[in-house]
């Protein structure tokens, strides 16, 4: 049986914990921060295609894609190993163009035609974005991790939409400055997901303002659903502000299109399942979000995350 640690050590051993994990993270961050730097000093074109084809090698090699597979087994079970290994694959192209894109948000929402080529970015639903600015009262989009999803707050910001996006910062502090401060430049209003975020969000409702959200995590103490049939629990983050301020919930998806180009798919408002009472039903909410994102990820499963724990439930 091994020795336990004498009572006036265990502060020390904490602490040397945290200083390993501080010097880990500055030498993680700042190497990913030079590669960044290096990246962007290429035409865009020609870095995306580098970083897709270097994570197309490195991912099958990192704990990640092990989950990847499990999980496209859990959704397709009628399918090949060899066609899942291919999606997976099309994932780790996708999520490295995504960081990459990072590089170019100021530059990437192109939407003027030059030299007989179409533009970079394609909008499908701007007269929806146009609806809401005139509207005077509070919107909720929701969107998944597909293609490149940071492309709905820039493009409500191109269109004078404002629009608090809730999103996740990565663990490493270094590389989280750096991704907020590009994010910041291009997106309009950010919102870190933490403790309170969701009295933030409703603080933004009841000024009459617009938000987006991602659905489709894990997210531990959330409502027990299906996704691919399986179940899965879901926040009802965005089914309890519908409710509580009754406001309008909109779709909207990005889809990564060749030659380095997008497709911003931006729909109508979901009618949303209702009590006897009349109030929004949270459960039945939250799974037909959850039924919208799974027929977005059935069109392009390539394009989803798939090697996030979305079926594990604690």
């Amino acid at each position: 049986m091994a020795e336990k640690r004498p009572p006036f050590l265990r502060p020390l051993v904490a602490r040397a914990l945290r200083i390993t994990k501080a010097i880990e993270h500055w030498l993680v961050g700042h190497l990913a921060l030079a590669i960044l730097r290096i990246l962007r000093l290429l035409p865009p074109e020609k870095a995306l295609n580098f970083v897709e084809k270097t994570a197309r090698r490195i991912g099958p090699l990192v704990g990640r894609h092990k989950v990847a597979l499990d999980n496209l087994r859990l959704a397709y079970p009628e399918k090949s190993e060899e066609e899942r290994q291919a999606i997976a694959l099309d994932m780790w192209g996708n999520m490295a163009r995504l960081a990459g894109e990072y590089l170019y948000l100021d530059r990437m929402f192109d939407m003027t035609p030059r030299d007989g080529k179409p533009a970079r970015v394609e909008v499908v639903g701007t007269d929806i974005f146009l609806k809401l600015r005139e509207e005077k009262k509070p919107h909720i989009f929701f969107t998944a991790h597909t293609g490149n999803f940071e492309l709905l707050p820039v493009a409500a910001t191109l269109y004078d939409l404002p629009l608090t996006a809730l999103f996740r910062a990565p663990n490493n502090p270094y590389i989280a400055k750096y991704v907020f401060s590009t994010r910041a430049e291009s997106m309009g209003e950010l919102m870190a997901s933490r403790a309170g975020a969701a009295f933030g969000l409703a603080r933004v409702l009841e000024r009459a303002g617009n938000i987006g959200v991602l659905v489709d995590q894990k997210f531990r103490k959330g409502v027990r659903t299906t996704f691919f049939d399986q179940p899965c629990n879901t926040s009802p983050l965005v089914a309890k502000l519908a409710r509580q301020y009754d406001c309008d919930v909109y779709p909207a998806r990005a889809i990564r299109l060749p030659d380095n180009r997008f497709r911003l798919e931006v729909y109508d408002k979901l009618e949303l399942p209702r009590t006897e009472k009349g109030t929004v039903d949270v459960n039945a909410t939250c799974q037909l979000l959850n039924d919208v994102v799974e027929g977005w990820v059935r069109e392009h499963p390539g394009q989803w995350m798939w090697f996030h724990k979305r079926w594990q439930i604690d």
